[in-house]
């Protein structure tokens, strides 16, 4: 067995690299899955269930909070709630209305096969000794699939900037829209900090003060760093 068995699965992992317990439960599941252990059924469970907590981070709304309070909560209430997050379930087709049911379905079956799946999985006595290689791979697929329909409609949308941890490439409709109607101009006070006015449609400005090391790091790093090797060798002179 081979990682062309979950490309979704790798694709979301890859797209959220900077999310740690995915990337542990990712590793898991390519070492178990790889070596043909039952331990990859639980791994295939657990990283629908990091996938749908951080599609829930990023879209929960704090004025009408979504995100469930207990840590221990049903696999397929999780994915209840993202496929709410994400409004799938406003689409008013019948064909898809039953693509999201079926994936609410292989949700439960995943739930299922995981909890008969042994010792390792569960604390309980297997339905079989070892599961055959036809449920691991049943299960890596399931589990392929929920996090492909979910990962593909949440980059469907745009996310809320003030609360996202994605980066600013995510935004390209918006940042378009603003660099279109938008102007800037800046100077710099007696402080040493660089004072920014952005105009906006509607005779709207908005006024922002910035560090010149705040300004280079969130634009430049490597220009922090030139600048940073050039003030230290000023200070050490000084």
């Amino acid at each position: 067995m081979s990682a062309e068995w979950y490309p979704g699965i790798r694709a979301f992992c890859s797209y959220w690299s900077h999310a740690p317990m995915l990337q542990q439960t990712f590793q898991t599941l390519e070492r178990e899955f790889v070596a043909d252990n039952d331990a990859c059924i639980d791994a295939a469970k657990g990283l629908v269930e990091c996938a749908c907590r951080i599609i829930i981070d990023g879209l929960d709304d704090p004025l009408n909070p979504q995100k469930p309070a207990n840590a221990d909560v049903p696999i397929c209430v999780l994915v209840g709630i993202v496929i709410k997050l994400l409004k799938l379930g406003d689409i008013r087709h019948r064909g898809f209305a039953d693509l999201v049911k079926f994936h609410n379905g292989l949700t439960d079956s995943l739930r299922v096969l995981r909890n008969d799946a042994g010792n390792v999985s569960h604390g309980k006595d297997g339905f079989i000794a070892k599961l055959s290689t036809h449920h691991r791979r049943s299960a890596i697929l399931a589990a392929d699939a929920i996090v492909t329909f979910l990962h593909e409609a949440y980059l469907e949308i745009e996310p809320d900037p003030s609360k996202s941890l994605e980066p600013y490439e995510r935004f390209a409709i918006s940042n378009e829209s603003i660099d279109a109607f938008s102007s800037i101009s800046s100077a710099e006070a007696e402080d040493g900090l660089l004072h920014v006015m952005v105009s906006l449609p509607g005779d709207d400005e908005i006024s922002l003060v910035i560090e010149p090391s705040r300004l280079l790091f969130g634009v430049d790093r490597e220009a922090y760093k030139f600048a940073l090797s050039a003030c230290r060798e000023a200070e050490a002179a000084a």
